[in-house]
């Protein structure tokens, strides 16, 4: 028996295809849709997955502005932040982060899915959340994908 062939292989930066994938966030709950896109950011839907590289897709999120929450979370739902001041903790609601900037309502809640350390820092640099359909990455010829195909 060749065991040669049963060696594992270990990806690199060398080695890893990543390609661009566009995702279309209209209609899709917050937390279920962060989620998929955070397992396809860090590659774990790929079979050369390997824990200590950036093996991921770069993940393009079109209508940030029409995702759902359930419940009453865009009135119950805070976001803190602090401005470095003594009593300078600051709170946002979901429905006012919305109005604002709608883009970073899916990029806390994905960046808040991956590892906490450098190699979370560079997944998190390959999404590029939008509002509209409208997006800046059409050199790259993204392919549109649908989420529940990846479970």
């Amino acid at each position: 028996m060749d065991t040669l062939s049963y060696k594992t292989i270990s990806a690199n930066k060398a080695t890893v295809d990543k390609q661009w994938l566009l995702v279309d966030a209209e209609g899709e709950t917050l937390g279920r849709f962060a989620s998929k896109v955070a397992r396809l950011l860090r590659g774990k839907h790929k079979p050369n997955f390997t824990p200590h590289v950036d093996c991921g897709d770069n993940i393009i999120v079109i209508n940030a502005e029409k995702i759902t929450m359930t419940g009453n979370k865009w009135e119950d739902k805070t976001y803190l932040r602090y401005t470095g001041y003594p009593g300078g903790q600051r709170s946002t609601t979901a429905k006012e982060l919305l109005d604002k900037h709608p883009e970073r309502i899916i990029e806390k809640s994905v960046k808040g899915m991956l590892p906490k350390n450098k190699l979370g820092a560079e997944l998190f640099r390959n999404l590029k959340v939008y509002v509209g359909s409208e997006h800046g990455q059409e050199a790259q010829k993204p392919k549109a994908i649908n989420l529940n195909d990846y479970k």
